[in-house]
């Protein structure tokens, strides 16, 4: 099997565990998920459309730049996006125009709508496909490594994503941006679809002044 790059979960949670519920620590999330220098930060689709609902602002209209691939410093991060259904067409230049992403990749399957494969072609996107029905990560990641050469993964896009990649044993190292407050019944607990027991090592602890704790755990073994 191909060599696959390092694959970094980081989440901001609360202390017991929650993704949502808080608004968390931004400038020092990013700052810590830099402090990385990912090549890829990988994203799922429907963080993506969460992230445009969030700020609640109009998707612009496309205009003639965006069908072309930014020309922008080989050191930022492309940002790999999972899209299986297709439910990003016509909104994928509000990525592209993000001035810290490199440019945009999107992983497909076979089953991905035919006219989202023209959407994509039309406006220079490249895109990977692999598997039947969903998206085979593994095959997908070894792809992205060859191709790209990429060494580092980061995603931090929540549950789901980081969830599955974990139970695939994809996952190299775990950094945890802990807030100090705990949500109770609400909780959007980040762990709650890993299926096995995982055996940690602590790599990094550090504590900050508003009470926040940056831990970093490397899997070791699962059970």
């Amino acid at each position: 099997m191909k060599k696959l790059p390092k694959i970094i979960i980081h989440n901001s949670i609360s202390l017991d565990g929650s993704l949502i519920g808080f608004m968390p620590d931004m400038v020092l999330h990013y700052r810590i998920a830099g402090e990385y220098k990912p090549d890829i930060h990988l994203i799922g689709s429907t963080t993506i459309i969460s992230g445009i609902e969030m700020f609640g602002e109009e998707v612009p209209a496309e205009e003639p730049g965006d069908f072309r691939k930014p020309e922008r410093a080989s050191a930022l991060p492309f940002w790999v996006i999972i899209d299986t259904g297709g439910k990003l067409k016509g909104l994928l230049h509000t990525c592209r125009r993000f001035e810290f992403c490199r440019d945009v990749i999107i992983l497909v399957s076979e089953s991905t709508p035919k006219d989202y494969f023209s959407h994509l072609v039309e406006r220079n996107y490249d895109f990977i496909t692999t598997g039947k029905k969903n998206v085979d990560i593994s095959l997908a990641l070894s792809v992205l490594a060859e191709k790209y050469r990429i060494n580092t993964v980061l995603t931090d896009t929540g549950m789901i994503l980081g969830n599955l990649l974990i139970n695939l044993n994809l996952v190299s190292e775990i950094s945890l941006l802990i807030h100090p407050l705990i949500i109770g019944e609400s909780a959007y607990r980040i762990f709650d679809n890993v299926e096995n027991q995982l055996s940690l090592k602590l790599l990094k602890r550090e504590e900050f002044g508003n009470g926040l704790v940056w831990l970093v755990y490397e899997l070791q073994t699962t059970a």
